[in-house]
């Protein structure tokens, strides 16, 4: 019988880091969850199981002939490769587009157009094949990656956050999907943040912390210890103060009774095919929205609109803090007002820098440092630094040698530390473990509590993607409620549309 068996193994992760894999043992049928917080070793684990990383005493015994393995940071360089094979966000008419298909990058290991067709059906992007896929929404790659994976009927598969990204029923497909491919016999390794992730079917759980794993057991059991570690954490968030911003607000430029977007019968399309179409859209001062959609309805697009990036912005009437697009404003102009995090702006993250210039760079709205940065500015980013409990040796190395939910955190920080006119956070949680969740909660809380000037924040989600108040349903729960309400505009492909109900921040 097919088998892993690990004992007393050490991995070698860098110079000064290791893994530790006391005892574990993945017997061919089983299903395991491995879950730990941002930094913990998950990812780490899951190259250790594929047998990447180089074994530095103990043992590691493995039966599998054929293992794959699948994790974001396979997904950012993909999509970086196919960016650079034409790199270019907006074709001349009459240039050919090099990019591949998304059955190409399906296929890529194992040509059987067959298998990808039905593979296709059962993720539900039959109609993405054709589709170059540099073009597809996070959601949607992420399924065309997990395709890739099973083009090889692997007998051992590990998933590094395979939810992550995923509309509701995106994920309940999958959590079905992997239920079957593991009655057929195929082993299941899920690398997950939170406990709430494991599917009912997985029968066995581990713990990391520190790169090392702590606890193995059945999922029930560890499920009970890992609830009151998470209750006791958040209990002591309640009172994290954030730091103060470097220059006075922008906020002062602006009137208060001015709208920070105004776009009226608002339409994108590529290649004659509708996105958005014909939304009306105005956030005021203090608004906060949340825009949920299945996975490529158009959330990041409309999105790209209010950060200045889409070039459709200028065939819109579209007003952005109080400047209408067109009329001789720079992106500059635009981009001072907002702090912004996405899954886009995560994978353009590619120059090569320190955790510290990540968050510095958020005072710039510029990706990497190319001014000199004021002793303020160092003494804020070492505050929020304090905050995310990352000493100086971590936040002076290089920001890729960091977990990707690390990555993540990091990059929220950027988008807060000048305390933003408005907030625009696009699946910001994604590869966050609960304790970090947590924290970034408590930071929107500070940013939307009373006496201070108004920010407006707007948040995209797939809807199965945990939100920051909303439940799926869209209804907003907390402690304290605001006189500001919460509007949900709700994206469907091809069309956009007001939800029919508003409801309180919190």
């Amino acid at each position: 019988m097919s088998s892993l068996q690990i004992s007393q193994g050490t991995f070698r992760l860098s110079d000064t880091k290791t893994l530790h894999l006391d005892s574990l043992t993945l017997n061919a049928g089983d299903s395991w969850a491995f879950v730990g917080a941002n930094g913990s070793g998950k990812s780490s684990l899951a190259r250790a199981l594929a047998g990447e990383l180089p074994l530095l005493k103990g043992e590691r015994q493995c039966r599998f002939t054929r293992i794959t393995r699948l994790s974001f940071e396979q997904l950012q360089k993909l999509v970086s490769d196919e960016w650079q094979r034409n790199n270019t966000d907006m074709l001349s008419p009459g240039e050919e587009d090099t990019g591949r298909t998304t059955a190409e990058i399906i296929q890529d290991d194992v040509h059987d157009p067959a298998r990808c067709a039905m593979l296709a059906q059962q993720f539900g992007i039959s109609a993405l094949l054709t589709r170059r896929f540099k073009y597809l929404s996070t959601g949607e790659t992420r399924k065309a990656l997990l395709c890739q994976a099973l083009m090889s009927e692997p007998e051992l598969l590990i998933l590094d956050e395979p939810f992550d990204g995923l509309d509701v029923t995106s994920r309940q497909q999958l959590a079905q999907r992997l239920a079957t491919l593991n009655q057929a016999g195929i082993t299941l390794a899920l690398v997950l943040n939170r406990f709430d992730e494991i599917p009912d079917f997985v029968q066995f759980a581990g713990v990391l912390a520190d790169c090392t794993l702590t606890e193995t057991g059945t999922t029930s059991e560890l499920l009970q210890r890992a609830l009151v570690a998470q209750l006791a954490h958040s209990e002591r968030l309640a009172d994290v103060q954030l730091p103060e911003p470097d220059e006075p607000s922008v906020h002062h430029a602006l009137s208060d009774d001015e709208p920070r977007i105004v776009l009226n019968d608002g339409v994108i399309s590529y290649n004659d095919r509708p996105i958005l179409y014909h939304l009306s859209w105005r956030v005021n001062p203090g608004e906060h929205w949340q825009i949920v959609g299945p996975n490529g309805a158009g959330k990041s697009t409309l999105l790209s609109l209010i950060t200045g990036d889409h070039p459709q912005g200028y065939s819109n009437d579209l007003t952005l803090f109080g400047r209408r697009r067109g009329s001789g404003e720079t992106i500059w102009d635009i981009k001072k007002h907002i702090g912004y995090v996405s899954s886009s702006l995560h994978l353009d993250y590619r120059v090569s820098t320190t955790v510290r210039n990540v968050i510095l760079s958020g005072y710039f709205d510029s990706i990497g440092i190319y001014q000199a940065v004021s002793d303020r500015q160092q003494k804020l980013a070492q505050q929020w630094l304090d905050i995310l409990g990352i000493d100086n040796r971590t936040a002076d190395a290089p920001f890729h040698s960091l977990s990707w939910g690390q990555q993540r955190l990091a990059l929220i920080v950027r988008a807060l530390v000048k305390h933003p006119t408005m907030l625009i956070l696009d699946e910001p949680l994604q590869g966050l473990d609960p304790l970090n969740r947590q924290l970034v909660r408590r930071f929107v809380d500070v940013f939307t509590s009373p006496g201070r000037d108004p920010t407006a924040v707007c948040f995209a989600s797939c809807g199965g993607c945990a939100s920051l108040y909303y439940s799926s349903a869209g209804i907003c729960t907390g402690r304290r409620p605001l006189s500001l309400s919460a509007i949900c505009i709700t994206l469907m492909p091809f069309r956009a549309c007001k939800a029919l109900f508003s409801c309180f921040f919190r």
